[in-house]
């Protein structure tokens, strides 16, 4: 759903006079279209994630990379779907990354 906002606002969810997100955070999502001018992005991703394709999630950043949307992009090894904070994995920490990017960029 961050990514369907991000790409296309509020209104594809019911009648809201509300501004697009200036950034979004989506974590393990094998959501794949995008729009030019979507918001900056951070991203997160377990290698070993058995409901999302890891190369969809690849595929989607790169191809907003190439229309020129900033993304940031973590993938952690030995971590699955739905990692949560990432507490005792690989991923632990990715939540500071998340909150500094969101911070960066709403500051603009």
């Amino acid at each position: 759903m961050a990514a369907q906002a991000a790409s296309h606002g509020p209104a594809g969810y019911g009648d809201y006079d509300l501004p697009r997100p200036r950034v979004v955070v989506m974590a393990y999502t094998g959501h794949s279209s995008f729009t030019r001018n979507d918001p900056p992005t951070f991203v997160v991703q377990g290698e070993d994630d058995g409901i999302v394709n890891v190369s969809t999630v690849n595929k989607r950043v790169d191809a907003m990379r190439e229309a020129g949307i900033e993304v940031e992009y973590h993938k952690y090894r030995n971590v699955g779907h739905g990692f949560g904070l990432g507490t005792g994995t690989d991923a632990e920490g990715w939540m500071g990354y998340a909150v500094r990017f969101w911070e960066k960029h709403m500051s603009e």
